[in-house]
């Protein structure tokens, strides 16, 4: 992953500690002073959020511990890989797309970051500019011409 991409999830890791969990332990308090708890709702939804909190920690500090940052490029490859950003154009419809290739927990479609697992970055990977892909995607094949490579 990315050096953002890793500060996104130490962030979101450090929001979770400090913030979710801090107001998630008042809600239980909050609750338990309701009264009966077999019958307090907003006791069980506030359980039910503490576990649902517990293993978005247990998630996140496990994937920072794995996690592997990916320098920066200081110069365009040759070939398509982990970090860059290809200009692509469609065969059939002429549209030209730009995606950024990231790690799976920073890939944002709408954004242009996509995911290196995804079909679509596994078939550009090791492709040059001038080359044509075909990628099967959800709503069938599609092909793909190889327009640039940029950094980031």
């Amino acid at each position: 992953m990315s050096q953002q991409g890793y500060d996104n999830l130490k962030a979101d890791l450090r929001r979770l500690r400090t913030v979710d969990r801090p107001q998630n332990v008042k809600d239980i308090e909050d609750a338990r002073s309701h009264g009966d708890l077999t019958e307090n709702a907003e006791y069980q939804a506030a359980k039910e959020q503490q576990g649902h909190l517990t293993r978005q920690i247990t998630i996140l500090e496990d994937k920072l511990a794995r996690a592997q940052i990916i320098e920066p490029l200081e110069e365009v490859p040759d070939q398509i890989r982990f970090g860059v950003t290809v200009v692509l154009e469609d065969a059939d419809s002429g549209e030209q797309t730009r995606y950024q290739i990231v790690g799976e927990d920073e890939s944002n479609a709408s954004q242009g970051l996509i995911s290196v697992t995804s079909p679509v970055a596994r078939a550009l990977m090791g492709k040059e500019v001038g080359d044509a892909v075909r990628v099967s995607v959800p709503k069938g094949t599609r092909e793909f011409d190889i327009l640039e490579i940029l950094i980031g």
